[in-house]
């Protein structure tokens, strides 16, 4: 019942649509398996990202390919790029009504709906790739994530990580923080909301708006993934200033969204598969980022001209002190206050640890 009252406030008329178009294809190109019968189990995964995209498409394709080789032929997962089937920001609602059994986004799009998603995704001056993991693999966040999302059909499980991202494009320098005020960008979630209180606008859109939104100035500045993902979506041709470090999201973690209900159809091996698949292409993700973003970034600036640029200290010590006031004020229900303390519990112990480990490594290296 819960479910249901969640679901109905949703606006899912694109994901009834997709139930109608998902059942129509399925009858002309083979019949779709409710539970398995030695018959291939057909899934349908709707992403957040234009289809095939470097990096993000690309990582829900290589889940797909996952699922399909592990299980053996026994699954078969087509995957839809966003406005392919449902809008690229109706990903979440989809994969809870069942219109599709997975889905490939990130959950600080999900912020309206469920308050506290954004935690898992990325938080401002919070965790970076390798404490997220810690966090969701081995200090319970996976476990918080969960009971968030039970309540309206879901399973989360990590899927891909970027790294520290890029801060963003930008038409104009950054010199002080009188240069934020009243400047309109393209930035999600909780860093978007610390962006507002520093006196920006923010502005939330999917991936494949943009460039164009950019290079039309309708907004001022956009803030994507990173140089290898910002390369392959062009949009050295539409802002000239490329800003760092990434403060908004310091080790951002990519989601499979999985319908519990067709999940706990699968038998118990088969649910292995499609989780063990994620883990794998969570762990691929950063190896590619990792691999390809300094060549992007010297291509950037080499052959674009592109002029890279670090933030103002003092604006970026404005942004942290601003960050940890609004994470104060985001808990409202006794699940909030558990994600919120789990998480500051780790990031202090976490940054405890590698002020002697990676941090003097680096310094010394």
């Amino acid at each position: 019942m819960k479910r249901r009252k969640f679901v109905s406030g949703l606006g899912v008329t694109a994901a009834v649509g997709l139930t109608a178009c998902s059942q129509s294809d399925s009858k002309k190109e083979h019949k779709t398996a409710t539970k398995f019968d030695g018959k291939v189990i057909d899934w349908t995964m709707v992403t957040t990202w234009p289809k095939n995209f470097a990096g993000l498409g690309e990582g829900a394709e290589y889940l797909a390919e996952l699922i399909n080789q592990m299980s053996g032929g026994r699954m078969n997962v087509k995957v839809y790029g966003a406005g392919e089937l449902v809008p690229a920001l109706q990903v979440f609602e989809s994969v809870a009504i069942g219109a599709a059994q997975m889905g490939h986004g990130a959950a600080y799009y999900w912020r309206g709906k469920l308050n506290m998603a954004p935690f898992f995704a990325a938080v401002p001056f919070g965790l970076n790739a390798q404490e997220m993991n810690g966090w969701l693999f081995h200090g319970g966040g996976l476990e918080l994530w969960r009971e968030l999302y039970e309540p309206v059909g879901l399973i989360p499980e990590p899927a891909g990580n970027t790294g520290v991202q890029m801060a963003g494009w930008f038409n104009k320098e950054i010199k002080t923080l009188e240069d934020v005020k009243g400047l309109k960008m393209r930035i999600p979630g909780l860093g978007g909301e610390v962006w507002k209180r520093a006196g920006g606008i923010p502005v939330l859109m999917p991936g494949g708006e943009v460039f164009t939104s950019l290079e039309t100035g309708a907004i001022d500045a956009a803030e994507w993934v990173g140089p290898y993902n910002d390369l392959a979506f062009g949009l050295f041709k539409a802002a000239k200033y490329y800003y760092y470090p990434g403060w908004h999201e310091p080790g951002t973690t990519l989601e499979a969204l999985i319908n519990k209900d067709a999940y706990e159809k699968l038998p118990e091996d088969l649910q292995q598969v499609v989780t063990n698949a994620c883990r794998t292409a969570n762990a691929d993700m950063l190896s590619q980022f990792t691999a390809r973003n300094n060549e992007a970034l010297q291509t950037l600036i080499e052959k674009h001209g592109v002029e890279l640029k670090e933030l103002p200290q003092d604006v970026l010590q404005e942004l942290a002190r601003i960050s940890d006031e609004m994470l104060a004020e985001q808990a409202e229900t006794e699940l909030d206050k558990r994600i919120l303390n789990s998480f500051k519990k780790f990031r202090k112990e976490a940054r405890q640890w590698h002020k002697v480990s990676e941090q003097s490594y680096y310094e010394g290296r």
